[in-house]
């Protein structure tokens, strides 16, 4: 395995309301999936919040008489908290840089994810290799997972 390249010292920077989410990464409704990050460890690791409510545009098809959040948006909440860790952690130049899967590998749903879900989506960097990023994460309902995988994603610009 490769080793990571030199990261700066950890720093914890607080909380991203939504307004720095939209700031940090080009996603917008209806494909915006995180509310607020908090307990950010620049260069480590964040948890991304998500308000699951019944407006949300993919419950009108999944399932209008059950609805559940489908579980490649629950992945995709994570690259998400992610993308905004990396911009958080490179600074302002890379924000509103596009972030792109290469790999997701190991995802798991344990639950279902319904309307009035809170959702913390906790992601880790395992590894970084100049713009390649590796994280583990876990999106969690009431302390409990829902949902994990391990992701790689390239940031690069527009």
């Amino acid at each position: 395995m490769e080793m990571d390249e030199a990261a700066p010292p950890s720093a914890v920077i607080g909380s991203y309301n939504i307004a720095q989410i939209m700031r940090s990464i080009p996603h917008r409704y209806p494909f915006l999936l995180i509310d607020r990050v908090v307990d950010i460890v620049l260069g480590e690791s964040a948890v991304g919040v998500k308000n699951v409510s019944i407006n949300e545009s993919f419950f009108q098809g999944h399932f209008p008489t059950e609805p559940v959040m489908p579980g490649v948006l629950l992945i995709e909440s994570m690259a998400q908290t992610a993308a905004v860790l990396v911009v958080a952690t490179l600074g302002p130049d890379a924000e509103g840089k596009l972030v792109y899967f290469m790999s997701i590998e190991g995802a798991k749903f344990r639950r279902p994810v319904v309307p009035g879900d809170q959702v913390m989506v906790h992601v880790t960097r395992v590894q970084r290799r100049a713009n390649v990023w590796k994280f583990s994460g876990q999106a969690k309902v009431d302390g409990q997972v829902v949902a994990e995988a391990t992701y790689a994603a390239m940031i690069r610009d527009r």
